[in-house]
């Protein structure tokens, strides 16, 4: 069924909003915008707040069952991407990505913008953190921001993750992936968590669909141990559920 949450009015979101939600965190003060912020000091953050803040905890027990009906809210991804670059940009590791790699969720159409890491992992689900998290940011024509959420648990290796490490440089740019498939970051089956969010960095803005799969994937300790050479703690700490519905959308691939 569609979401029975109460969106805001679709507005075309400040070119400056993007790019905040592209910014994890460094170690200790990471810079967004000309305003600093400190992980270690998340109190301390005066930027824009609101009721509807991210991340939240998850819990299947406490999520109301997104039932079928006639509308088709699944996630459909274009898997391949071309010319993406790797930047370790002194927040997080991430992957911008060349204009034309869309994905349709909850039966809209929205354009990928790039992908990121946190760790630990920002949301909680079920009462567990992982050792990392994806942020897979995507923008409509609106303007309107969603995000796909992939968590990450100790295991067997995952080769596109490597793929991705071995491009990091700590100053300037790397070469490109001439192609990078993005399924390979992402469970076969797509059950999530739906809600709506906001920016996990300053300014905090609101109005950020959030959709977080429940089926996490598998990084070996030896890349997690790669990614923590680079970045240990860069994600925010939990927030309010407040009032908000939180739906829980199952895939028909269970």
């Amino acid at each position: 069924m569609k979401s029975t949450m109460h969106f805001f009015c679709d507005k075309v979101l400040p070119t400056m909003l993007l790019s905040t939600i592209m910014l994890a965190g460094a170690t200790p003060v990471a810079k967004a915008e000309g305003a600093h912020f400190d992980y270690a000091h998340q109190a301390a953050w005066s930027e824009v707040h609101g009721e509807r803040q991210s991340p939240i905890a998850l819990d299947l027990d406490k999520a109301a069952p997104d039932l079928d009906d006639d509308a088709d809210d699944s996630i459909r991804i274009s898997r391949k991407t071309r010319e993406a670059i790797v930047a370790d940009n002194s927040h997080t590791i991430q992957v911008n990505v060349s204009p034309g790699n869309f994905a349709t969720i909850r039966g809209r159409r929205f354009q990928l913008q790039q992908f990121h890491f946190h760790t630990p992992s920002e949301h909680v689900l079920n009462g567990k953190r992982y050792p990392l998290e994806l942020h897979l940011v995507y923008k409509a024509k609106n303007g309107r921001l969603a995000v796909i959420g992939v968590l990450f648990n100790e295991g067997p290796a995952n080769p596109a993750f490597d793929a991705i490490m071995r491009r990091v440089v700590r100053a300037g740019q790397a070469e490109p992936m001439r192609e990078f498939d993005i399924s390979q970051l992402l469970p076969a089956n797509l059950s999530y968590f739906h809600y709506l969010g906001s920016l996990t960095t300053p300014p905090l803005s609101q109005n950020v669909e959030w959709h977080v799969l429940s089926n996490p994937i598998t990084l070996s300790s030896a890349q997690l141990d790669d990614f923590h050479r680079y970045y240990t703690a860069n994600s925010r700490d939990l927030q309010p559920r407040n009032d908000r519905e939180v739906l829980y959308h199952q895939d028909a691939k269970r």
